[in-house]
């Protein structure tokens, strides 16, 4: 059961936001029966949600039989231990399900560190609630009650492993910075895939360099960075390196986390932002996309913009080859010096990004006054 709040005018409708709830519910494995959406000022701060929306929420237990209901904002730990015992059943928020999420894709030693790290900072403000059941047995004044004990425990422990990852993460840091350094003194510019999450950015790397990561339609089907050299059509080199794809609400503890991994968008000569020019609210996922690059201070990057997925967007499936999709969209789509139209998984329009890549890192060359 996915549940969401309309709490203000945002430029995401309640709808698409609970249709994205769903696909990530879908990637983690889970069936979703049903959807609910409720408009409110602001969300409760017991429930989350309205006493009347929760009754029926319950009332809905015994139609769709659900036995876990995801909420697709982060919720307080008061707000999800409340609703656990109104319910009955598990509650998990957004955050939480993108956490489960990564730590399916996570493949690498990296990956996995990154990824358990952003577990345990979700984690330790919501242990308080894990021992309630023990401080109602006992405590009063002058005593310390075992859930109180236990708490602090846990509390320390989880500090002690959050410290541990971090030291192991700045390891990776200072390694990656190395090899940064290293690939520079090559004189290779990089140039870093960036955009919304199924966007088509692996498949599009896979296209261009035939470097064979795994494909999947669904919510981030890859999350461990990589790299493969190209040439373009000029005869120079680029590296060409792919990122964890974006998404709305990211979770804060996964951009502190994936901090390592992103400072690859720092150190990169030109930003490709893959576009899905099929997705209805396509707008909407590039502002996304704007606000995380505006939070990593990236938006003065160099940046040439991909729109993919072109061939699902022509009238008839059939009878349709490169020059003639191409002519037919530029026509209603023009693209600029610094957008392509392409079909990753066609091959359509690589050569023009392939050109449009070299044209944008000759102009970052150039000195300027």
């Amino acid at each position: 059961m996915a549940v969401g709040s309309k709490g203000s005018a945002e430029r995401w409708s309640a709808e698409d936001s609970l249709d994205e709830l769903a696909q990530l519910a879908a990637t983690a494995g889970a069936d979703v029966v049903g959807k609910l959406v409720q408009r409110l000022p602001h969300a409760s701060k017991r429930h989350y949600l309205g006493r009347g929306k929760l009754e029926e929420l319950v009332a809905l237990k015994a139609d769709t039989g659900y036995s876990v209901v995801i909420f697709d904002d982060e919720l307080s730990p008061l707000q999800q231990i409340n609703l656990e015992d109104a319910l009955g059943v598990k509650v998990i928020d957004r955050a939480a399900l993108i956490l489960d999420i990564f730590a399916r894709r996570a493949h690498t030693r990296e990956g996995q560190l990154q990824v358990e790290l952003a577990q345990h900072q979700y984690l330790l403000p919501r242990l308080a609630g894990q021992w309630s059941h023990l401080e109602r047995l006992g405590g009063g004044i002058g005593t310390r009650g075992p859930g109180e004990t236990q708490l602090e425990t846990d509390k320390r422990l989880i500090q002690r492993k959050i410290h541990r990852l971090k030291d192991h993460i700045d390891d990776i840091r200072k390694h990656r910075h190395l090899y940064r350094q290293q690939r520079q003194k090559t004189g290779i510019p990089v140039v870093a895939l960036v955009g919304y999450t199924n966007a088509g950015k692996s498949t599009l790397l896979n296209a261009l360099s035939h470097a064979g990561v795994f494909v999947e339609d669904k919510l981030f089907a890859t999350l461990d960075p990589t790299t493969r050299r190209l040439t373009l059509p000029d005869k120079s080199a680029v590296l060409l390196t792919d990122t964890v794809g974006f998404i709305r609400k990211l979770p804060p503890a996964i951009i502190t986390a994936f901090k390592a991994t992103l400072e690859e968008l720092t150190s990169a000569s030109l930003l490709l932002h893959v576009v899905d020019l099929t997705a209805h609210n396509a707008a909407e996922q590039c502002q996304v996309v704007e606000d995380i690059l505006a939070d990593l201070e990236l938006l003065d990057k160099p940046r040439i913009t991909a729109l993919n997925k072109i061939d699902l967007l022509l009238p008839d499936g059939r009878g349709w080859d490169e020059e003639r999709a191409l002519k037919y969209l530029s026509a209603r789509a023009p693209a600029d010096e610094y957008t392509a139209l392409v079909s990753a998984v066609k091959g359509w329009g690589l050569r023009r990004l392939l050109e449009l890549v070299g044209q944008a890192l000759t102009r970052a060359k150039q000195p300027v006054q």
